[in-house]
């Protein structure tokens, strides 16, 4: 991997558990400077107490907040990471609330966050816009009929960054995993559920594996942009179909 360059200074969402957090050890441990995102203050202060990353409560969705506490920073690198998927069931029953909530935190606060800080790359003419998709907005799955379309969305918007930004010298890269054990389906399942679920008796990615490619992404020459990754453990595939016979008549 070649070396990312010293004093960058890269700002992480969603950094409280999983992904977010191995991304920010991650960085860390290469001596990036690390604005790390998160709503809760407890694991935020074992964060900075661990390695020295710069604390910042705040909920993603709350652009005006966000735009104060990174005032004064310039920031070279964005990873996007913070995600929710907080209910799995047919679409005709998810409470309405709950896809106003996926679309807000999963597509609306990326795009207002990259809005924020972009002009400043732009400027500059150097940085690297990093967004964690998932498998779910690439295909169809039961359940996901909120979730899905917000990280589909998000996924074109990348796709239209990257017009927009031509001949700037920002990259774009849009990292998707598949399965990977995290507490993303908490939520929806439950701790208990969703480990029964999705996890007990499936070797599943971890964070620390998605983190160390984020690492590799951004190591790669300033020229080379890695646009999309999709990361899959090798017991998942993503498609397929199914098929119901016809109800009586």
């Amino acid at each position: 991997m070649s070396e990312i360059p010293a004093g960058q200074t890269a700002l992480v969402t969603g950094v409280t558990s999983g992904i977010g957090r191995a991304t920010v050890l991650e960085l860390r441990r290469l001596g990036l400077g690390v604005l790390a995102v998160g709503r809760n203050a407890a694991a935020l202060a074992e964060i900075e107490a661990e390695c020295g990353a710069v604390p910042l409560q705040a909920d993603v969705r709350d652009t005006r907040a966000l735009a104060g506490a990174l005032e004064g920073y310039e920031i070279d690198i964005l990873v996007s990471n913070a995600g929710i998927l907080s209910t799995r069931a047919p679409f005709q029953e998810i409470d309405p609330a709950e896809i106003d909530a996926m679309i807000d935190v999963n597509l609306k606060a990326p795009m207002h966050l990259t809005r924020l800080i972009l002009p400043g790359m732009v400027a500059r003419r150097r940085g690297h816009l990093i967004y964690l998709g998932s498998s779910g907005g690439r295909a169809p799955f039961p359940g996901m009929g909120a979730y899905g379309p917000s990280k589909a969305g998000l996924s074109l918007f990348c796709d239209n960054l990257r017009c927009d930004l031509i001949g700037t010298g920002i990259r774009v890269s849009e990292i998707v995993p598949g399965r990977v054990q995290t507490s993303l389906y908490k939520a929806a399942l439950g701790a208990e559920g969703a480990q029964a679920a999705l996890y007990d008796g499936y070797r599943a990615i971890q964070p620390d594996h998605v983190a160390k490619l984020i690492a590799t992404v951004i190591g790669m020459p300033d020229f080379v942009d890695v646009t999309r990754i999709e990361v899959l453990p090798t017991d998942q595939i993503v498609g397929g179909g199914s098929m119901v016979k016809a109800p009586p008549r």
